[in-house]
């Protein structure tokens, strides 16, 4: 069965297949179906949608709001994918800035989405 992450399953491979998480990951979602997959993607865009809230709220990334949501994406990429860790959380709000793919699609919820997300997440991560 297809997936959203069918798309980019060699790029992840290539570069994570080695590592604990994604075994972790591939174990995890051994089971997952399609409408898993995009029930989970709803959910993580629905955490996007409040990072927006919060910067056009005029929040600044190192509040607790945007702290706590911070903690919300942590922990629901624990519960649902791999132990995102802070080093691997850093990771991702690199990746959410500097890859346009996932810049493009975070602020589709407002532009700058993407680094507010980014500096929240880095800040959090120390």
């Amino acid at each position: 069965m297809k997936n959203f992450n069918d798309n980019y399953k060699a790029e992840v491979q290539e570069k994570w297949g080695k590592t604990e998480a994604y075994k972790e990951y591939s174990h995890k979602t051994s089971d997952y179906t399609e409408e898993k997959y995009s029930l989970l993607a709803e959910k993580m865009n629905d955490i996007f949608a409040e990072f927006a809230v919060c910067m056009k709220s005029g929040k600044k990334p190192d509040s607790d709001n945007a702290q706590s949501l911070v903690k919300k994406l942590q922990t629901f990429i624990t519960e649902n994918y791999y132990t995102c860790t802070k080093e691997i959380l850093s990771g991702l709000g690199q990746m959410y800035v500097l890859d346009e793919r996932f810049r493009t699609n975070i602020d589709k919820n407002a532009d700058g989405t993407a680094e507010y997300a980014g500096s929240a997440i880095r800040f959090y991560c120390g």
